[in-house]
């Protein structure tokens, strides 16, 4: 089994020094990164802590009185933890006894929801969802360890969202490619895979919607990502000759390479982990990736947030054999053929007028000049009765339909 924790190396101290057993809170990730990254520019004295028994100014309660609270809720919070996987356990029995699948996500959506909304602070929202994700990822785990495949190396964007979406109790599977992700699901070499199907500055992604007309796999659950792109090297920006990123992240940040390295020669990769890899190899390189990324590699962040768009998202689709149940809020993906001849696309369409269409790209078929794929996102549940109706009137329209998955649809994160 991949342990994250050892990828960290050295510096997993720093992010794994948490009250919660065994977790890193992923969604503190790229703050903490940061922090790291100035914390190595410079080094100061550490300061020197006051002893445990020093009482306050006044006759308020004392350092070691408080501690010892903050002890005894650490005992209870771990009671509590454990006995609420003991009762994860049973459920997980009692799914098997039914032929259900451990892996619910439009419950653990409405169990995130649930808490967010019942939190009166002092903690953020973000930090109760992070909290509460590693105590359904621990918890699932009780009853199966899963192996979720995702385009790799190492703290690439999709392995942040494939944290986001199952946290660190989870066999992590990186692959060199797209289509290897759809082949370990298909396969079962993976229970789950995680892939992007689009970005909110460059669109679609062509090689996810080509997979999905290849392999029978369906679509569970999905992740929004903010994406946070960070100018990462060993050296000063003034001697960075070369960039190297994915195309998508150089495309995102065309406009801020041209207006402060536009001497710099940008170099294309597979993931931004390798892109960083190589800027912590080669003199004068540097790389456009993630700042957890570049705590793997020792690089330094020349200048953060540097993605033109500020408002950057990534959805990535969650796969796998299984379809999710209605959650209230869901969408529906369908992936459909159709006569090549006037009039059928909008006589097609006509048939989603009570519904609302959130999205609809053409794809070409390989090998047929003229012909299309069409895959077309609709909000609500292949279950609910008027997705039910459309699905079944486009079946007696459409050369080819196959539903790719309805799913619970989720804020963003990161």
């Amino acid at each position: 089994m991949i342990r994250f924790s050892s990828w960290l190396g050295n510096r997993s101290a720093v992010l794994l020094n948490v009250h919660f057993p065994g977790s890193v809170l992923a969604s503190t990730y790229s703050s903490s990164a940061k922090f790291l990254m100035a914390k190595r520019k410079k080094s100061t004295k550490p300061a020197t802590p006051p002893a445990d028994a020093a009482a306050d100014e006044g006759s308020g309660p004392t350092l070691a009185g408080l501690r010892r609270q903050i002890d005894g809720l650490d005992r209870e919070i771990l009671q509590r933890i454990n006995q609420r996987a003991k009762f994860a356990l049973k459920i997980g029995e009692l799914k098997n006894g039914t032929g259900q699948t451990i892996y619910a996500p439009d419950r653990e959506e409405q169990v995130l929801g649930r808490v967010a909304e019942l939190n009166e602070g002092p903690l953020s929202e973000r930090c109760i969802r992070a909290v509460f994700r590693e105590v359904i990822s621990g918890s699932r785990a009780v009853e199966k360890i899963l192996r979720v495949a995702f385009l790799g190396p190492a703290y690439s964007y999709s392995h942040l969202a494939a944290i986001h979406r199952f946290g660190q109790s989870v066999e992590f599977l990186p692959v060199g490619t797209i289509g290897s992700v759809f082949e370990e699901v298909s396969e079962g070499q993976a229970d789950y895979g995680l892939v992007p199907i689009e970005n909110s500055t460059d669109g679609r992604i062509a090689d996810t919607l080509d997979n999905f007309t290849r392999y029978k796999v369906r679509i569970c659950a999905e992740v929004q990502l903010r994406i946070h792109h960070n100018l990462l090297a060993r050296c000063r920006r003034s001697e960075v000759k070369e960039i190297y990123s994915k195309p998508q992240a150089l495309s995102q940040c065309r406009k801020w390479l041209s207006t402060h390295l536009p001497m710099a020669r940008t170099v294309e990769v597979t993931s931004t982990s390798t892109a960083a890899q190589l800027a912590n190899e080669k003199p004068g390189a540097a790389a456009i990736a993630s700042a957890e990324a570049g705590i793997q590699y020792g690089l330094d962040v020349l200048a953060a947030d540097i993605e033109d768009n500020p408002d950057n998202i990534t959805r990535f689709a969650v796969i796998s054999h299984q379809t999710s149940n209605r959650s209230g809020t869901d969408s529906t993906l369908l992936m459909l053929q159709i006569a090549d001849q006037p009039g059928s696309l909008v006589s097609t369409l006509a048939i989603f007028k009570k519904l609302n269409l959130s999205r609809i790209e053409s794809f070409p078929i390989a090998g047929s000049q003229g012909s299309y794929w069409f895959f077309i996102e609709l909000v609500g549940h292949q279950q609910d009765p008027r997705v039910r109706r459309a699905i079944e009137r486009l079946k007696k329209k459409a050369l080819r339909i196959d539903v790719l998955g309805s799913y619970a649809r989720s804020a963003p994160v990161g």
